[in-house]
């Protein structure tokens, strides 16, 4: 783990969820002086038409607005490499050094609490700093 201040990494996608753990990661960085990195992941492919790049920009539009009004300091990631969510997000983190990941969570059936989510459970069984799980209201 990095020294006081370092990076904070946080998984984001235009969902309650993305926004809950973009919210809770601004607070930590608040608290902590530390630099906030935004990771917006997709495989892309055929899935990543022209109308979803163009959507995807938008909303990270959205964010830098939200993050500059915070006046925390930030980079934005969008990452479309063929890679899962969970790699990128543990990989930036290993690349930066960062002292925490926060990611959010949505709510889940029993057998879905069950099995948490692949992008969520990968990311917590195997990165190399505290992960916050943040549940969306």
């Amino acid at each position: 783990m990095g020294a006081i201040g370092s990076p904070i990494v946080v998984g984001y996608v235009e969902t309650p969820e993305g926004d809950a753990a973009l919210s809770r990661a601004i607070v930590e960085a608040e608290q902590r002086g530390a630099r906030l990195i935004v990771i917006n992941s997709h495989r892309g492919g055929a899935a990543l038409d022209k109308t979803v790049a163009a959507e995807l920009d938008e909303s990270l539009g959205d964010v830098e607005a939200v993050l500059k009004e915070s006046g925390v300091e930030h980079e934005i990631r969008q990452l479309v490499r063929g890679v899962d969510p969970a790699d990128d997000l543990i990989a930036v983190a290993e690349e930066v050094d960062a002292d925490l990941i926060v990611i959010g969570l949505r709510r889940r059936t029993p057998v879905g609490k069950l099995i948490m989510g692949s992008n969520a459970q990968q990311i917590l069984l195997d990165a190399s700093c505290p992960v916050l799980a943040v549940k969306a209201p």
